[in-house]
């Protein structure tokens, strides 16, 4: 069906950046048109802006994919949105069970999202980090994650772009084991602090996967975004020049960013397609 597939596949992105300047709704959107023009494939995109709008997708599409964002995941009082939200989930989660192979949903869960997700599932503790994470760092395979499709193509370990203030860490693996999901990557060690290392991807189950880092960032837009004036004092106003200067040298690293960006997305979406014999 490759290329001549006439089905036109409904893809959600669900934006969680309440109207704040990102890139990763950028980058979304520069993954799947490269994905189109490489497969042939057509997409019909639909964008849901959920914190300020309150739009969320219905369970009519193919594939979702769930944004990064601001703020905190645990607040204890849920958002009108964060309502929303668990409940698309859980009906999304509870279609699948019931559905057959062709009609399951996949969605890809992006760093806020994925602790949302984590948090829905209760599959670990979701905390605020001593410091933010910022910058690009390495990202290590656990239980043979290089037998799953999202990692195809990709070395171990290999770099993301990370940006967070909060984190997944301390897995339930009973939890985990029991819905059938597993813990994929994880962050480096660092043996010279007591914390614990922060879960980086899991597959949830066959159709659900998410990662705390941000694969959909590529090298050009990011470089362009932290060479802004604005962007550049207010990362060496937080992190320091040193940082500032060590992201710009690493973005230019063909070999870290890009790799991720050009394939984690596009594997999860392939795997998707050909599940649901779509291509």
């Amino acid at each position: 069906m490759n290329g001549l597939n006439k089905k036109v596949v409904k893809v959600a992105v669900i934006d969680l950046y309440a109207g704040t300047v990102n890139q990763g709704m950028r980058g979304i959107r520069t993954i799947l048109k490269i994905f189109q023009e490489k497969y042939q494939i057509q997409f019909q995109v639909d964008e849901f802006e959920l914190r300020n709008q309150l739009q969320i997708p219905d369970l009519s599409y193919d594939i979702y994919l769930s944004s990064g964002g601001p703020g905190s995941p645990i607040e204890p009082n849920l958002a009108e949105w964060e309502i929303l939200y668990f409940n698309w989930l859980n009906n999304l989660f509870l279609f699948n069970q019931s559905s057959s192979e062709q009609d399951k949903k996949f969605v890809f869960f992006i760093c806020h999202s994925f602790q949302m997700a984590c948090r829905y599932f209760k599959v670990a503790e979701i905390t605020k980090r001593k410091s933010t994470a910022f910058g690009v760092f390495p990202v290590h395979f656990i239980n043979n994650a290089s037998e799953d499709s999202i990692f195809k193509n990709i070395s171990d370990p290999f770099y993301a772009v990370d940006s967070r203030d909060y984190q997944a860490t301390k897995p339930a693996l009973g939890i985990l084991e029991k819905m059938g999901a597993k813990i994929l990557a994880i962050e480096k060690a660092r043996p010279h602090v007591p914390y614990e290392r922060a879960l980086m991807a899991i597959r949830f189950n066959r159709e659900l996967l998410g990662t705390q880092f941000h694969p959909e960032a590529d090298p050009e837009g990011v470089i362009q975004y932290l060479l802004t004036e604005e962007k550049k004092q207010e990362v060496i106003a937080e992190h320091g020049e040193a940082k500032w200067q060590s992201m710009i040298d690493q973005l230019h690293d063909s070999e870290k960013i890009l790799n991720t960006f050009s394939t984690m997305v596009p594997n999860f979406i392939l795997d998707a397609l050909h599940k649901k014999n779509l291509l």
